[in-house]
């Protein structure tokens, strides 16, 4: 029986992601590409006067630097061991998913608030959020646990695995560093909105194909879950472009329906109000139990798209 590892690499950097979680102490590729941002930013910005353009410069170089790193790490591993560049692959795309530790991370909010300790919940929930904590109500700490949760599932589950299928664990790496990039220097504030406005293009880019199929898969786990899955279509369609963000309109839209909850909203960022439309205008507002819900939809979610790329490269490699 012939062997076909790329059948293997994507459910077993899932089911380490499913098991382990992001190691806390332990080498995590992130936090190096923060470091290499940190370090390059202020060579970058002497480069030119224009910070729109030194800042293109800085993100394309950092992206491209990644993936070339990954891709001619994995090359001189199979040309000496080629079990050790498997292994390796299936490392670096199991250090690109985040679905375990997006849960744990949702669920300490749960926690907290199921304690009514709305201080220690809004702790928690700072640690996951760009937002201001600081006056959020409980029904404000809930629904940006929510939110984050519905995001996330894109940026920590269906990009990475997406691009993982595509081009192997150098872009998924690399779409890592577009999304590190963005979280880093994407701000709309007075010392990023040059700089990083080329990071958040290119975040926004890549996001672009997955942010939407997202929708499809969001609506098949509600389904099973509550039988919810045409509430929550049909809110991604009606509402998933009513957002700030040309993307997680769609994930928190799906959300939305599927849980029959109000998303979105005014929320304060770095002090200053920004105005965001709402999303499930219909529904109510969300409650604690729904961050629970919202765990196991975004959880069964990503299960369902790991089954449906592990399903097409199954069907590439027979057809093949």
């Amino acid at each position: 029986m012939e062997f076909f590892p790329e059948l293997y690499i994507l459910p077993a950097a899932f089911l380490l992601d499913f098991v382990t979680g992001d190691p806390e102490f332990f080498f995590h590729p992130v936090r190096w590409m923060g470091k290499a941002i940190e370090i390059f930013e202020p060579k970058f910005r002497s480069l030119c006067a224009d910070l729109s353009v030194s800042g293109a410069l800085f993100s394309i170089s950092l992206i491209t630097g990644t993936w070339l790193a990954t891709f001619l790490l994995l090359a001189v591993t199979k040309a000496v061991y080629p079990l050790l560049s498997i292994c390796i692959e299936i490392l670096l795309i199991y250090y690109s998913i985040s679905a375990r530790s997006l849960e744990k991370s949702a669920m300490d909010v749960f926690r907290a608030l199921a304690k009514n300790d709305l201080k220690g919940a809004k702790s928690k929930v700072a640690l996951i959020v760009g937002r201001d904590v600081e006056n959020l109500t409980k029904n404000g700490v809930t629904r940006a646990t929510v939110e984050t949760v519905a995001e996330n599932l894109v940026d920590g589950v269906i990009s990475p695995l997406f691009f993982a299928a595509i081009g192997g664990a150098p872009l998924a790496i690399a779409y890592k560093m577009v999304n590190t990039l963005d979280s880093m220097v994407g701000y709309k504030n007075e010392k990023y909105k040059d700089f990083g406005k080329a990071a958040a293009r290119i975040d926004d880019a890549a996001n672009f194909i997955p942010a939407r199929i997202s929708v499809p898969v969001i609506s098949w786990a509600a389904q099973i879950l509550s039988g919810r899955g045409m509430f929550a279509f049909k809110a991604a369609v009606k509402e998933g472009a009513n957002h700030l963000s040309p993307n997680a309109g769609f994930p928190e839209a799906a959300f939305a329906g599927a849980l029959g909850v109000k998303l979105g909203g005014p929320n304060d960022y770095h002090g200053h109000g920004v105005l965001k439309p709402y999303i499930g205008t219909c529904f109510g507002k969300s409650r604690i139990e729904h961050i629970k819900t919202a765990c196991k939809l975004m959880m069964l979610s990503s299960v369902l798209w790991l089954f449906i790329l592990w399903l097409t490269q199954f069907l590439v490699v027979i057809l093949t």
